[in-house]
């Protein structure tokens, strides 16, 4: 009696853990909105939620920026976010939308955009922490006026790779290659943040121009964050993977086609071609070949 009284409560618990599978449902974060979603974290007030929850606005004066963070950890996923820049003379400052674990060790998967002077193009600084290591920098300008109107930045998070989307156009891909000794961010959960924050100390042309504090308060708006992650709920992920399109997404001919546009036309910084940075040779992600297709 004991073997079946066992094997009842096993079968119970895993049809427990397979049942929104089976229903086709996935325990996964659905586009809501932002009262329900984040919590601003810091600004004394300088983070807003406004339009019944569906606008979230940061800004920063000399007193200090502002930020907010998901409430839910995610492991893998796709994250899309519309944001509208601060506009006119922006220099020094950042406005950051990233993925970020938590720790000494951390994993990060970063968009910031880096403030220029009015009417200069601002520079969209990406990057990837694994273990609290980054310098794996790509710069890019972008095709449009990132202040006029809201844009949809993503992130997409597999066990394969990470990918860098403005608008639905790819504009990086980083490749799992942990079979050539390359690290991936892979086991450690993510929150995604944003904040706005001054950084003139290196934001504009290398620090060289100061953020005009006659301008502040400089503003950020943020709307239709939609996360589709596995959930990570007390030390384990509970996602029907299968299901989850963006578990297996990649990049077809045509999306590979417009990520080497984007990269041509649109790069100003690779640091996988800055041979003067790495004197000693290349980061090995650069020179060793991806597995994954």
């Amino acid at each position: 009696m004991a073997f079946f009284s066992y094997s009842n409560n096993y079968s119970m618990l895993l049809l427990v853990i397979l049942l929104p599978c089976l229903l086709g449902f996935e325990k996964m974060a659905e586009a809501g909105n932002f009262y329900q979603d984040v919590d601003v974290t810091w600004g004394d007030g300088r983070g807003k939620i406004l339009e019944n929850g569906n606008l979230l606005t940061l800004s920063l004066d000399k007193a200090s920026g502002s930020g907010f963070q998901s409430k839910k950890q995610y492991l893998n996923g796709r994250f899309d976010m519309k944001i509208k820049l601060v506009p006119a003379n922006s220099a020094g400052t950042v406005t950051a939308y990233y993925l970020r674990s938590q720790g000494s060790s951390w994993d990060e998967i970063d968009f910031e955009f880096l403030g220029n002077s009015s009417g200069q193009p601002y520079i969209v600084h990406t990057n990837i922490y694994i273990q609290g290591q980054g310098n794996r920098e790509q710069q890019f300008y972008l095709w449009f006026d990132p202040t006029a109107d809201f844009h949809t930045y993503s992130f997409l998070w597999n066990s394969a790779r990470i990918l860098f989307y403005v608008d639905g156009r790819p504009i990086r891909e980083y490749k799992n290659m942990e079979s050539n000794g390359v690290p991936y961010p892979k086991k450690q959960a993510m929150r995604l943040y944003a904040s706005l924050w001054n950084a003139d100390d290196w934001a504009t042309r290398g620090g060289l121009v100061k953020t005009d504090w006659t301008k502040a308060p400089f503003t950020a708006a943020f709307r239709s964050y939609n996360a589709n992650g596995c959930v990570w709920t007390n030390a384990a992920s509970w996602c029907c993977q299968n299901s989850a399109p963006w578990m297996s997404e990649a990049l077809d001919a045509g999306n590979q086609k417009v990520l080497r546009w984007v990269q041509k036309k649109y790069m100003i910084y690779n640091y996988c071609a800055d041979k003067k940075r790495f004197p000693r040779g290349l980061p090995r992600e650069c020179t060793v070949p991806a597995t994954n297709p």
